[in-house]
């Protein structure tokens, strides 16, 4: 395993979603690549599962690892959430809306449902809920957020908790209960990955600061922060192995946290694969999605 250090830096840009649909969006493919062995583990190799131009992004795994969720905005229209079987490659829109765009799908933990943020007409952007099989009305998570506050990015901490990255000037995480829909804002001025750490009532997100992006702990059970890994330059997103190893991505490198430090555990080049953004793992902890820059458009 090749070991380097890398240069840290942050992040502190964040376009609205309703903005993709208005600006030049980047465009983007999916990949996966196997993951093998304990611990650290052997990535590779990668395979383009998208391989169009046009803006594929924001992949997440359904419950039984069969297929993945992911936005895909074709021409100039609204973004959708399709889905794509892993074993068929046949992809299926499951959203179809005519004038609002969904953005990151999340599978729930009930196993029925996905939620997704979506953009109305207006640009407001909430959290809402559909079925994953379909033939289902959709319906608006509670969330008791402040007049025009909008969403951006989601994660399930349990059943019924959320963690939310809230656009503003500067963005918040914050903890809701969807029993509720109460929110508390536990941090301030954090970048967009939100993940949830294996085995823990916790959840992970990227702390900005005057020394750099942190990736940072917060505990669901003490209410408190803990800084675990400093991030790389340009690494924004950041996913955790069924081990409870902290991998990210920078370049066309997947990089792991380890002993204090990053390892290079691969380096997808040779494959194609060039500006590694999101991540995501399958249940059984032997696939990785990512969505990295479209070579028909570099």
């Amino acid at each position: 395993m090749i070991r380097r250090m890398l240069g840290y830096g942050a992040c502190f840009f964040v376009v609205p979603l309703a903005a993709l649909s208005a600006q030049g969006r980047p465009s983007t493919d999916i990949w996966t690549a196997r993951l093998e062995g304990n611990g650290v583990p052997r990535v590779g190799p990668a395979v383009n599962l998208t391989n169009r131009t046009g803006y594929d992004n924001q992949p997440s795994f359904t419950a039984d690892g069969s297929a993945i969720l992911y936005t895909a905005i074709d021409g100039n229209g609204p973004s959708d959430i399709w889905r794509l079987d892993l074993g068929t490659l046949a992809r299926t829109n499951v959203t179809s809306t005519a004038v609002e765009s969904e953005y990151s799908a999340t599978p729930m933990p009930d196993g029925a449902n996905f939620s997704t943020i979506r953009v109305e007409a207006d640009s407001t952007q909430l959290l809402w809920k559909f079925p994953l099989k379909g033939g289902g009305a959709p319906s608006l998570l509670p969330t008791k957020l402040e007049v025009g506050s909008k969403v951006g990015y989601h994660v399930w901490a349990s059943d019924v908790t959320l963690g939310l990255f809230v656009l503003g000037l500067p963005a918040t995480l914050q903890i809701a209960d969807v029993r509720t829909g109460t929110a508390e804002v536990v941090a301030t001025d954090i970048g967009r990955a939100l993940q949830k750490i294996p085995g823990r009532a916790a959840i992970s997100y990227l702390q900005n600061g005057k020394d750099g992006a942190w990736i940072t702990e917060f505990d669901l059970v003490t209410r408190q922060a803990k800084p675990i890994a400093r991030a790389p330059d340009k690494a924004d997103y950041h996913i955790w192995t069924r081990d409870g190893v902290l991998l990210t991505a920078s370049g066309s490198r997947i990089l792991a946290w380890v002993n204090g430090q990053w390892d290079v555990a691969a380096d997808l080049a040779a494959d194609g694969v060039r500006g590694i953004s999101r991540l995501a793992i399958n249940p059984k902890g032997d696939r990785l999605v990512f969505v990295a820059e479209d070579r028909a458009a570099r």
